[in-house]
């Protein structure tokens, strides 16, 4: 994967089998600038597209996708183009539920190639991580496990991160957690990526010894 200008067109053979990719940026500017010909070459090629976003910018995603060309009443009415907020996906029912996310993520991927459509593209607002309820501590265990869950599928996930909200701490994690990577707009491949199994292990040694360091006060 060549990390030169043209990365950003985001065609069919960019992505190869680096398939779940973090996007960085430091303004939701930056983000609809670099990831229009991703979502663009998605509806050219009747893909299927769902994203999930802040509540908050929900009216503002549907605005920049019409402003993008596309008919978001028509793509929504034929279930080519689901937008849902954060409370009708990662946050259901108030709380991040790790194992009922990967199910429901898993059946999202599923779900395209049911209604006839050759592959899903998935674009994730993570800002769900930093609200304040149950089970959003899970975010890098989710985002390592689900590389058990997109290989098995030809979709391609995109998963942006606010660097203006997230701390160094979760970037860095985050970024071990992806195989691909879009930083200065330029989509890589990512050296610092950590094998899911490899990852899986450290993460549970950091809970024991919180553990173990919280029984020891």
């Amino acid at each position: 994967m060549e990390t030169t200008a043209q990365s950003t067109q985001f065609s069919a053979s960019t992505f190869g089998q680096h398939r779940h990719i973090c996007a960085f940026f430091n303004s939701i500017d930056e983000q609809h600038r670099v990831l229009r010909p991703f979502v663009t070459d998605g509806f050219d090629r009747g893909d299927k597209v769902y994203h999930y976003v802040d509540p908050e910018r929900w009216d503002e995603q549907l605005r920049w996708l019409a402003e993008a060309g596309i008919n978001v009443r028509d793509a929504m009415g034929t279930g080519q183009l689901e937008v849902r907020q954060w409370q009708d996906s990662t946050l259901r029912g108030g709380l991040f539920d790790l194992e009922a996310w990967l199910a429901s993520f898993e059946q999202v991927l599923q779900s395209g190639p049911a209604a006839g459509y050759a592959k899903t593209r998935v674009l994730g607002h993570m800002e769900w991580a930093l609200v304040d309820l149950p089970g959003v501590d899970d975010l890098i265990e989710y985002e390592t496990r689900v590389n058990y869950v997109i290989p098995k599928y030809e979709d391609v996930v995109i998963c942006t991160y606010d660097l203006t909200k997230f701390g160094a701490s979760v970037v860095m994690d985050a970024l071990r957690t992806h195989p691909a990577v879009i930083i200065g707009g330029l989509l890589q491949e990512n050296p610092f990526f950590v094998p899911p199994d490899q990852l899986l292990l450290e993460i549970r040694d950091r809970r024991s010894a919180g553990k173990r360091a919280g029984a020891a006060q």
